[in-house]
């Protein structure tokens, strides 16, 4: 296996690649690339770096449901352990949008701690994102909508991670305050 700072690095570029040309909603079409940032360093920060390939999991999350990545390619490249973590957040992208949400909900109480990890940390950033200034009446059902289904389904991942709880919680309080604020 890579020594610990090799195997992010190699993550954060191989996620770069993939991703490359990817938008990301929310905050004005920035790079899809600043997702996987901010999940990789979410998971770093609450874990004090402690678990690299948790973190480098956290760069490479999307990767099999967004692009042509297999998991056979991550568990060479990276490792086994990494490879399944990238599996188990993944979405089978073959189901409607509905179906998808709900089994995310009735799935995370099943997942390992370390995907639970990641798939919290993958909702704040996925929420945060959605907080804009000024927003459209879209953007607003949209981030009201998305926050109530993050937080059915991180109420099955809690209790691993209490300081990553605590900025979840905080990511939805600044989105309750968003909606108040523009009135939705």
């Amino acid at each position: 296996m890579l020594p610990a700072i090799r195997l992010i690095s190699a993550a954060a570029d191989l996620a770069a690649r993939r991703h490359n040309g990817m938008a990301r909603k929310g905050r004005g079409n920035e790079p899809y690339v600043n997702h996987l940032a901010e999940v990789a360093n979410l998971l770093a920060e609450v874990t004090d770096g402690a678990d690299a390939e948790l973190v480098a999991a956290g760069w490479l999350h999307d990767t099999i449901e967004d692009t042509e990545t297999t998991r056979e390619e991550l568990a060479t490249k990276f490792s086994g352990r990494v490879a399944d973590l990238v599996v188990e957040c993944t979405d089978d992208m073959s189901l409607p949008k509905a179906e998808r949400r709900q089994r995310q909900v009735e799935d995370a109480p099943h997942k390992s701690s370390a995907a639970k990890l990641i798939k919290i940390a993958d909702k704040i950033s996925n929420t945060g994102a959605r907080i804009v200034p000024h927003p459209s009446k879209d953007e607003r059902d949209d981030l009201a909508d998305y926050a109530a289904w993050a937080e059915k389904v991180i109420a099955g991942c809690r209790g691993i991670n209490p300081q990553l709880d605590r900025i979840f919680d905080d990511t939805i309080v600044r989105a309750q305050a968003a909606l108040a604020e523009t009135g939705g």
